[in-house]
Order: C-alpha cells, then structure tokens, then sequence
C-alpha cells in the first residue's frame, strides 16, 4: 500500500469508526475474563520483582535499567497495548533485545516460566492464563527468532520453536480471586 493511500484510510472516518470498534472489542473480550487495566499492572510489577530477584535474569535487566518505576510503566504500557489493543505503547522491543550480547534460549524460556508462574499466582480465569501466556510466548518467539536470525541469519527461523508454553491444569492450592 502506498503511503498516500494508507495516510487517506488512516484518516478516513469508517475506517477510524471500525479501528477503535475493533480496539474496544480486544479490549472488552479481556476485561471479561479479569485482565484489565489493574490486573496488567498489578502483574508486572509481581513479575518483575521476581525478574530482579532472579539469579540468572535479575543481573541482565539489572545492567540495563536504571529507573525501575520508569521502565515498569513502560512495561504496564506494552502489555496495555498487546492485550487490550491501546496503542499507546512506542517502542522497539526487538532492538532493544538484539543488542543484549548472549541471549539464548534459556534465558527466554526461564522467563517464561517466570511469567507463568506469576500469572499462576493470582489468575482470574483459566482463559486469562491463556490469552496473557500465549501472547507472552509468541513475543518471546518473535524476539528469539529476531536474535537467532541476525546471528546465524536463515538457520535461526525456528530459533523459539522449542520454548515452552503456558499451561492451564489444575494446581494444588492454587488461589483464586
């Protein structure tokens, strides 16, 4: 598409009427099953607190962020965005993540298994466990897969395939909201 002609479907009011309909809806479909605005926040800063406490993840964000309140609003910000559909995130995660020197797989997967183990903690429903853990997962494909392909270019395509995925069974004592 052309820049002219996305600029005039951009500005377009039906087009602009179905974006923010459409926006509503993302955003609806997941206040409905307990991930709103409060749940986002309330479960970055529990993950990241488990982030800084992490043996092996704490020293790698440690090194690299110097305002903690700062960077964890930005987070709360982008996780607004990929579940609710907000738009009010801006950013580039992927470079951000390139040029981290020695990340691999086992860092991405244990960082899932961080995420879900918080989203465990305080779940609201099973399927917000689901739609918040599987786009968590995709995310963490995208940007292993980004990391692996600069490194080993073509090879590195299926780089997340083996990254874990979130699962919803039953736990012991697992408390509810």
């Amino acid at each position: 598409m052309s820049t002219s002609a996305a600029t005039s479907r951009s500005t377009d009011p039906e087009s602009r009427a179905y974006a923010e309909r459409k926006r509503l809806e993302k955003r609806n479909a997941a206040e409905e099953i307990g991930v709103d605005a409060e749940y986002i926040a309330s479960f970055v800063d529990r993950f990241y607190a488990k982030i800084r406490a992490d043996d092996l993840l704490g020293p790698i964000f440690g090194e690299r962020i110097a305002d903690w309140g700062e960077h964890l609003d930005r987070m709360k910000r982008f996780w607004r965005s990929v579940l609710h559909n907000s738009g009010e995130f801006s950013g580039n995660p992927m470079l951000k993540h390139m040029i981290i020197p020695g990340l691999e797989e086992r860092h991405f997967a244990h960082w899932l298994e961080l995420f879900y183990a918080t989203l465990r903690e305080d779940e609201p429903h099973p399927e917000a466990t689901r739609l918040v853990g599987s786009r968590a997962r995709m995310i963490a494909d995208s940007l292993l897969t980004g990391i692996a392909m600069r490194r080993e270019g073509l090879a590195g395509g299926r780089a997340g395939k083996d990254l874990p995925h979130v699962s919803t069974a039953p736990q012991a004592a697992r408390p509810t909201r």
